[in-house]
């Protein structure tokens, strides 16, 4: 749905940046540093990203940053160990994946984005009052097998009593583009989808959200900056001014109305109405999707592998302390 969007700043920006920053009295350790950036997906559910790029914030920090759409878990994470990237935004699931596989420069969780699932139940016809017990025997139009969403999905189904392999003719062979063109074209009773496509569905009369799994699965770090940590030790400093950048768009956010974010982040989103963008992101605010600081917590982590293991995807358990980095969100968030 979204077209593949890459935003450079760099040129004269970089010029006015240093002006800008020598004049502010800032440190000459505040020089631009450029940030490679791949993120997993174009999506209303990152607005702070955007939002970060957009009102200079990370300029401000003294980086120049490329964002790269990579379109996928596996493209996004084999970018960053194959030093296409610096950082990627992705679930935090993909460094246990990474780290269970035996590695000498483990990927390493360092700030936040979000702490829901980001995904909505949608039901093809609207029930007049809608309980869970309502989706037994249906086709149920799943996500990727080993993803987030999907885990996530079957974590808040197994909550409602509902076996997602038993009571439902679940369909998992569809790839990730192509699950809303199959519900649309009539396949399935329930589909599990982001936005905007399920409230533009449910604009159009194609189906009705119904449930948010984002509130069925607790906070959870279901999107996360992270880098190798070759990169992180090499980089601190940058990390640091880069998280801080953030935190600022994760405030800003927090502070502001769906309709001034929607205005903000509406050119990342070329074919999708300012008001639809505003609909969306009314709709995770309301439900605490936007992490309001990076820092990704023990509770989280934990949480994270016991959808996990629900799911049966866990490798191994992994302690908060060997994947994640605190300490640089912990400072900046003072």
């Amino acid at each position: 749905m979204f077209k593949k969007i890459r935003r450079h700043i760099a040129g004269a920006a970089s010029v006015i940046l240093a002006f800008t920053l020598l004049a502010a009295g800032c440190s000459d350790s505040s020089t631009n540093d450029k940030v490679r950036v791949a993120e997993v997906t174009r999506s209303i559910f990152y607005a702070p990203q955007y939002v970060a790029i957009e009102k200079g914030f990370f300029e401000e920090e003294g980086i120049e940053l490329e964002l790269t759409t990579t379109w996928g878990g596996d493209k996004t994470m084999t970018a960053l160990l194959s030093d296409g990237a610096d950082i990627a935004l992705v679930g935090s699931e993909t460094t246990i994946y990474v780290y269970a596989q035996g590695t000498n420069d483990p990927v390493i969780n360092f700030a936040q984005l979000t702490q829901t699932d980001g995904t909505f139940l949608v039901a093809r016809e609207k029930p007049e009052t809608f309980s869970w017990d309502q989706l037994k025997g249906s086709t149920f139009l799943g996500q990727r097998k080993g993803g987030m969403p999907q885990m996530a999905g079957e974590f808040g189904l197994k909550k409602h009593g509902i076996d997602p392999h038993k009571d439902l003719n679940l369909i998992q062979n569809i790839e990730f583009a192509n699950i809303a063109n199959s519900f649309a074209s009539g396949t399935g009773d329930y589909v599990q989808l982001f936005e905007p496509t399920a409230s533009l569905f449910e604009q159009q009369g194609i189906g009705h959200i119904v449930a948010s799994f984002g509130k069925e699965s607790g906070k959870i770090p279901y999107t996360t900056f992270m880098s190798k940590q070759s990169y992180l030790k090499e980089n601190e400093d940058v990390i640091e001014r880069f998280t801080r950048a953030l935190y600022k768009a994760q405030q800003w956010v927090d502070s502001h109305s769906a309709k001034e974010i929607a205005e903000v982040i509406e050119p990342y989103f070329d074919d999708t109405s300012i008001e639809l963008i505003e609909t969306v992101t009314q709709r995770y605010k309301e439900q605490h999707s936007y992490a309001t600081n990076p820092i990704l917590d023990v509770e989280e982590w934990n949480n994270l592998q016991t959808i996990m293991d629900e799911a049966g995807e866990l490798p191994k358990q992994v302690d908060h302390d060997i994947l994640v980095n605190t300490d640089i969100a912990e400072r900046v968030a003072k």
